[in-house]
């Protein structure tokens, strides 16, 4: 099943002689559960196809579906309903609320959504995450590692059709890098979750089930699904 998928997207800033074409042509599709690396360096497109697939940005044209519901059909209210319910974020600055705690930052989104959190369902992925016993800690108190997992968590809290995840571990170190993505792939098996992640990293790319390459706006090789 289907749960994304880009048709001919493009993105183009400036016109004439200044003219960027950001992305140019970008198809591809992910299934359910599949666990996606776009991989690409500096400026190659990768971000502005995540800013594109997260509803965080319009397309110049082509179209952007998630989980059936394409995105360009949406005025900016309804987007951002769908985009609190049905994606979740993991950013390299980790994003949390330096004021509310662990279990705080975790439940907001579904606060802001006006639903109760699912506590036997988000205590599960903290149980797998280890911080049980950070639930009272601020941002501040914890390492980077930690506030990452807290960021995963969070954006699991709300069964999102889609995880996205924008260079997770590029303010990590190499150790805690590692530990990240395997608890980051582990929750995704857990839970069946669909993440798609961009990263310039190659060897944080080999974690993922398959891996798309970017290059000046555009995809030049779809990767392999690989057996684990």
């Amino acid at each position: 099943m289907k749960i994304l998928e880009t048709k001919d997207l493009q993105k183009i800033y400036g016109k004439g002689e200044t003219e960027i074409r950001a992305l140019d042509g970008v198809s591809f599709s992910v299934e359910k559960g599949e666990f996606v690396a776009i991989v690409g360096t500096s400026g190659s497109g990768k971000s502005t196809l995540l800013h594109m697939i997260g509803g965080l940005d319009v397309p110049s044209s082509g179209k952007v579906t998630v989980d059936g519901q394409e995105l360009s059909h949406m005025n900016d209210e309804e987007l951002t309903i769908f985009r609190r319910r049905n994606i979740g974020f993991v950013f390299q600055q980790y994003n949390l609320v330096h004021m509310l705690n662990v279990w705080e930052n975790i439940v907001l989104p579904v606060r802001l959504d006006g639903r109760k959190p699912q506590k036997k369902y988000i205590h599960s992925i903290i149980r797998i995450l280890g911080l049980e016993e950070k639930m009272e800690s601020l941002p501040s108190a914890l390492s980077g590692g930690q506030q990452q997992r807290v960021a995963i968590a969070r954006a699991l809290a709300a069964k999102p059709a889609i995880l996205l995840a924008d260079e997770p571990t590029g303010n990590l170190d190499s150790k805690t890098s590692q530990d990240v993505m395997g608890l980051l792939k582990m929750t995704g098996r857990q839970f069946h979750q669909t993440i798609v992640m961009i990263t310039h990293n190659e060897e944080i790319a080999q974690t993922a089930d398959r891996i798309l390459r970017i290059e000046d706006g555009r995809l030049r090789s779809s990767g392999e699904v690989r057996a684990w």
